[in-house]
């Protein structure tokens, strides 16, 4: 006989347990869900009312990436343009071409140079473990070199192909470029990178804990690695490729005075130097990590942009 009494109801589900967190960059939680706290809403391509520069995107299978074109080319009054393959910061495990940080930066640098951009777009852990990242972006700059999308092919200098790149991205630069058989670049731009290492260098912290909890997330993104001396991450470690052995003899790198990887940025130069690369250093006072992207109409930015522009641009 059918009951009256209405069924109790089904017990509340447990709450979802943080597993991982990495500052405001990344939250895991054991049901598998992920937030990225700090990214932005996505931005569309299109045409941008500051610079005038055109943008796209091209889908490329597993990662995307977007491409700028600026006025003067696409008015068809330019000889072909200095191409910049950037690749953004995020710890590998967050942001996008699409942000709206990144997408006015292209903006803003394609169009101060004049150069055709190519931002890309490539897979992020944990979804897609390093070395996701680094696949892609080698695919991507073998892809630009082949002249397959109309806008390379009708407007890039492919004897002038520059990447560029901030914090994990310009990791990622220096990666692309250091490849045995690597194509050879105009330079490399390399924006408050992240490089790390077991022994502190410059004026590091030398607390054995600080400088594992420093690791954790490249550890977090890149489960198959050595350690914080992989040469990935710590391109001047014992057994990391020569940096004689990079795809270009100009380097600039930047390094922000209140970011904790400034002295790892200024003893890359000093490695570089010493291998005979020709480098630019440029150490912004009074700013910290990727704070340009944060603050683009400051002083301290526009100076950035300028010297990049100068370094691109240089006979």
């Amino acid at each position: 006989m059918a009951s009256n009494t209405a069924p109790a109801p089904a017990p509340a589900p447990a709450a979802d347990e943080l597993l991982h967190e990495f500052g405001p960059l990344l939250r895991v939680y054991k049901s598998g869900r992920i937030e990225r706290p700090l990214v932005l809403p996505p931005v569309a391509p299109g045409p941008d009312p500051s610079t005038g520069v055109q943008s796209k995107d091209v889908d490329l299978g597993a990662y995307s990436a977007r491409l700028y074109l600026p006025p003067s080319a696409a008015a068809g009054t330019a000889a072909k343009l200095p191409v910049i393959v950037y690749v953004h910061g995020g710890g590998f495990v967050a942001e996008s071409a699409k942000s709206p940080n990144y997408h006015r930066f292209l903006n803003d640098l394609t169009s101060a140079c004049p150069a055709l951009g190519v931002s890309l777009d490539y897979r992020l852990a944990p979804e897609h473990p390093l070395p996701a990242a680094y696949d892609d972006c080698l695919d991507a700059l073998r892809w630009v070199l082949s002249a397959a999308d109309p806008w390379v092919a009708a407007h890039g200098d492919l004897g002038r192909v520059f990447v560029a790149g901030d914090s994990a991205g310009a990791n990622i630069c220096h990666h692309v470029a250091i490849q045995p058989g690597a194509a050879r670049l105009g330079g490399a731009v390399l924006i408050h990178p992240w490089f790390w290492g077991s022994e502190a260098v410059g004026e590091e912290t030398t607390d054995p804990a600080a400088r594992s909890r420093g690791a954790g997330l490249w550890m977090f993104a890149c489960p198959g690695t050595s350690g914080m001396d992989d040469p990935r991450m710590n391109p001047m470690a014992p057994g990391a490729p020569g940096l004689g052995a990079l795809a270009c003899e100009r380097v600039m790198v930047c390094t922000a005075e209140g970011d904790f990887l400034r002295w790892r940025g200024r003893a890359y130069a000093e490695a570089l130097a010493a291998a005979d690369k020709g480098v630019e250093l440029l150490e912004t006072d009074g700013e910290g990590h990727v704070f340009y992207l944060f603050k683009p109409d400051c002083d301290k930015a526009k100076e950035m942009l300028d010297r990049i522009v100068a370094f691109i641009n240089a006979p």
